[in-house]
């Protein structure tokens, strides 16, 4: 990992690998899962992974509390970094991020890719389309979660640097999504906005958002493909890191 500072911010980020730069942004939880799946990208493409402000060991400025917040430092990173012809991929929260980026700006991607994206609200007032995993048991959680629960961590194993760092992701998660609940409730009025190729990949298993969600958001996306991942629930990047990474390598390589 490295800091890149960014209008004062030390942004924690892991840089590795050759290629078409590749910008991801990460879920809500335990970023360290993710490993494999961001070596498995680093072969075709240069990935850049930063920790958002207030997760890891990203610090957090005060005024910082909206998505739109750190869409817009990620919009300054790719300034910083002179990112062109960019793919950029968001997980989870990390796909809520990346559309409220795109969404001001796409003029420097040449693709998106949406992870089992959180952000959006198609459905009534009172449709639940986003499980409150906060209150959820843990094994509720998990079985949402996974479509094998064997593949979610093992928090008991963690050493307490790990279990510390979790806790801050979870803390910053609810301070930028907690009201209203994960997501915006204007953003789907602007998605017209983003007009580069996107790609969303949904885990067919996910029961913390289903996947009539994500056909819903590929159709009201101007030049979108939607993608199910078999075998996967809400974090296809663990699950089938491999079936998720040639998925975009695919797309990659079509644009």
């Amino acid at each position: 990992m490295e800091t890149i500072d960014v209008r004062g911010i030390a942004i924690e980020t892991l840089v590795q690998g050759n290629g078409p730069p590749l910008l991801f942004l990460h879920g809500i939880d335990y970023w360290a899962q993710h490993r494999g799946f961001l070596d498995r990208l680093s072969q075709r493409f240069r990935v850049i992974a930063p920790r958002h402000p207030g997760f890891g060991h990203t610090p957090r400025p005060e005024w910082m509390r909206t998505i739109g917040d750190i869409a817009y430092l990620y919009l300054d990173l790719i300034d910083r970094l002179t990112l062109d012809k960019l793919i950029l991929a968001g997980s989870s929260f990390g796909g809520w991020v990346a559309l409220e980026l795109a969404v001001r700006s796409d003029a420097s991607l040449s693709g998106l890719v949406l992870i089992d994206t959180l952000g959006l609200k198609f459905g009534g007032r009172d449709e639940v389309e986003i499980a409150d995993i906060f209150a959820l048991s843990a094994e509720e959680a998990v079985r949402r979660t996974f479509a094998d629960p064997a593949k979610a961590p093992d928090y008991g194993a963690l050493d307490d640097a790990a279990v510390e760092e979790v806790a801050r992701d979870r803390e910053a998660a609810v301070l930028y999504g907690w009201r209203p609940y994960m997501h915006n409730p204007s953003l789907r009025h602007w998605l017209h906005r983003i007009k580069a190729p996107a790609l969303v990949v949904w885990g067919e298993e996910d029961r913390v958002v289903a996947p009539a969600y994500g056909a819903h958001l590929t159709q009201r996306l101007q030049n979108a493909r939607f993608a199910p991942i078999a075998g996967a629930g809400h974090y296809p990047t663990v699950e089938q890191p491999d079936t998720t990474a040639a998925a975009i390598e695919h797309f990659a390589g079509a644009l």
